[in-house]
């Protein structure tokens, strides 16, 4: 397998709901970055839900479509830009700059709170059920570590 290289092109927290807001640098630990939350820990949160990744390609492909989509609006943690993100599925790793690895667990179920994002309100169009390849990715934590915008994300195995 040829090495798989993107980086970090925004990190997303906010203190409940959306949009998530961009900040330089944030701790990645077991239960997410430091200073994110979720307001509804039925869906969000919680350790196979740490963290929330979703593509710059695809906010720019849905920016291109007429939706009022931008980096953290539809609740990602990190926007990432630079890999082949139809590829990614769970069970995939990824090396998150320096120090952090985690894996990805499910697709993302996207919801009504997003809605405001989309032309029309129609945010199933990042469902993966209706759009395979669009959809946000929740990952676990399986090494914390520190993360900055502009750091490399790495594919380090496929599932």
């Amino acid at each position: 397998m040829s090495e798989v290289e993107g980086r970090i092109f925004h990190l997303n927290v906010s203190d409940g709901g959306v949009p998530k807001l961009a900040v330089r640098e944030a701790v990645l630990t077991s239960e997410g970055l430091e200073g994110d939350r979720q307001r509804d820990l039925r869906y969000h949160g919680g350790p196979a839900r740490a963290l929330c990744l979703f593509a710059l390609e695809r906010v720019l492909e849905l920016q291109a479509e007429g939706h009022p989509i931008f980096p953290g609006s539809v609740g990602e943690n990190l926007t990432v830009v630079g890999l082949e993100w139809s590829g990614l599925a769970p069970g995939a790793r990824l090396a998150l700059g320096a120090e952090a690895v985690v894996e990805i667990t499910s697709y993302t179920a996207p919801c009504k709170n997003i809605a405001g994002s989309f032309a029309g309100g129609e945010f199933k169009r990042i469902s993966q059920k209706v759009r395979p390849g669009d959809s946000r990715l929740y990952a676990c934590v399986l090494r914390p570590g520190r993360l900055a915008v502009g750091q490399p994300v790495k594919l380090l195995s496929e599932t």
